[in-house]
This record gives C-alpha cells, structure tokens and sequence, in this order.
C-alpha cells in the first residue's frame, strides 16, 4: 500500500533549507560582494551593514584573503521607576574567504570601509619579482 502524504511547510525542510543560505541579519544577508575587475586590479566591494570600520578584519594567509566581522549590542528598556521592562541582547559574527593566489602579499592588498561597504581593492596578476641577470664564472 503507497501513501501519497504532501509535505507543504514542513518545519524540517525549512530548517535544513535556511542552514545552507548565507548568514542573515535583520532580514538581510550580510556580506553581499561584488567583484569587478579594473585597469590590472580586483575591485570587491562587500555590503557590511550595521559594522562599523573598528568591527571588520581583513587577514591574508597561503593565498586567501578572508574578510571577517564581529558585533555585539544591548538594548535596555527601563520604566520609570527604572526597574528593567526589556532586556535585549545581540553578538554575531560572520566570514567570508576568497582564493587570491599565493603570489598575492598582504602589501598589495588595499582597503578602505564607507558607510557599510567595504572596498578591497588588489592585483589581478601576481607580480613576477624581476630575475637578476647572473653571469657565470668561468675557470
């Protein structure tokens, strides 16, 4: 005997669906990025909304460059008689890696951060250190 059941809002789909999706704050995803490539250079430019420029990390290591914020906030409501009606408290934080290729140095990789978007701007080709000319002795 088959049993023909329609799953409609299922709480589990829902919730294994949202664990794959990118991090959410406010009903927004956080780290939009958009990357542009311009006059021999990588432009990305990262949607960081609610973080200031003191939240945000920018590290570099074996070829990844990994754009990283923490935060944390309290809201307290009081009456009048300053007894707590509402406490409400947030910390989050949220990552995001991109391969840049390991001839890319931490020097080459430049940042700055404007009202909730970040900007990174590097090289699109890894810069080929120039060889010296070596001559040979001869006996």
């Amino acid at each position: 005997m088959k049993y023909n059941v329609a799953r409609n809002n299922d709480l589990f789909d829902d919730l294994f669906d949202n664990m794959f999706r990118a991090p959410v704050f406010g009903g927004q995803s956080l780290m939009k990025t958009d990357v542009r490539e311009k006059d021999g250079k990588y432009i990305l430019d990262v949607e960081m909304p609610g973080y200031k420029k003191e939240d945000v990390k920018i590290s570099l290591y074996n070829g990844t460059l990994t754009v990283s914020a923490e935060r944390h906030s309290s809201n307290e409501e009081k009456d009048d008689a300053g007894r707590m009606i509402r406490q409400e408290r947030y910390s989050g934080s949220c990552s995001r890696s991109f391969y840049v290729g390991e001839g890319i140095k931490d020097t080459d990789v430049h940042a700055t951060f404007t009202d909730g978007i970040l900007k990174i701007e590097l090289p699109t080709e890894q810069k080929k250190e120039e060889e010296e000319k070596k001559f040979i002795d001869i006996f």
